[in-house]
Formats: C-alpha cells, structure tokens, sequence
C-alpha cells in the first residue's frame, strides 16, 4: 500500500473514534436522586430547588451550593463549579448535569439549567379569560 492511503485511514480511523467518544460523552441521560446515586455516569438531575435549606457562593472554592428535590420527593445537596446561573432565583425547576459523589454525599454539578416563568404566561390567562 502507498503510505498516503494508510496515513488517510488512520486520520479517518481516528476522526471515528473521536467523534464515537464525543457523542457518547454528550449523550446524558435524566434521572432521579435514587438513580444518580447508582450511576458511575454524568446525568441530568432534574427537581427543584429547595429555597428553605441553605444555598450559597463560596467564594474561596468558586462553588455554588444549593439542595434540590426531584419528583419523587427525595433531597439532594449539589455542588455547582462556579457561580449560579442567571435567574436562579426565579427558576421553576432545575437541571444539573454532573455526577453523584457517593463518598462525600453530594451531586456535584458541572452545570445547571433553570427553567423560568415565561413572560408569556400571564398573557395566555388573560385570553383564556377572554374566550
């Protein structure tokens, strides 16, 4: 074989190879706090936020800290690197993304999405009302 096709399969052998481990990395399943505490894997932690326990940036270690309940009921306390997304404060519910530390306790999360009031709701009751 000419040693330009063998350098192209290798180049191609290990674009497929990359691309195979960036997508199975991207795909994360959702779960519940019994079910992130079993997995080894990154998953999407979903619930809301307990706003009556303790929440806060430290600033010393760039964490935000906050406690979370899924669906279930159950209680998780979760660890974000950095500090808390945009409209924390109004979320409805929340998403982490990150892995349960079993020996510590916590989920630590690398990062968090918020699902917010829409703006447009309040103007949907008002034409339910109207109709």
């Amino acid at each position: 074989m000419k040693p330009k096709v063998i350098v192209a399969s290798v180049i191609v052998v290990a674009f497929i190879i990359f691309g195979s481990y960036s997508f199975l990395e991207s795909n994360v399943e959702y779960t519940d706090v019994a079910g992130a505490m079993k997995s080894q894997k990154k998953v999407q932690l979903k619930g809301e936020w307990i706003k009556e326990k303790e929440s806060g940036f430290d600033v010393k270690t760039s964490t935000f800290t906050f406690y979370l309940k899924d669906e279930s009921g159950r209680e998780c306390k979760v660890v974000l690197d950095g500090a808390a997304p945009n409209n924390f404060e109004l979320a409805l519910s929340v998403v982490a993304k990150g892995r349960y530390m079993s020996d510590e306790n916590y989920f630590h999360a690398t990062e968090v999405l918020t699902k917010c009031p829409s703006k447009y709701e309040a103007q949907a009751d008002e034409v339910k009302k109207n109709v």
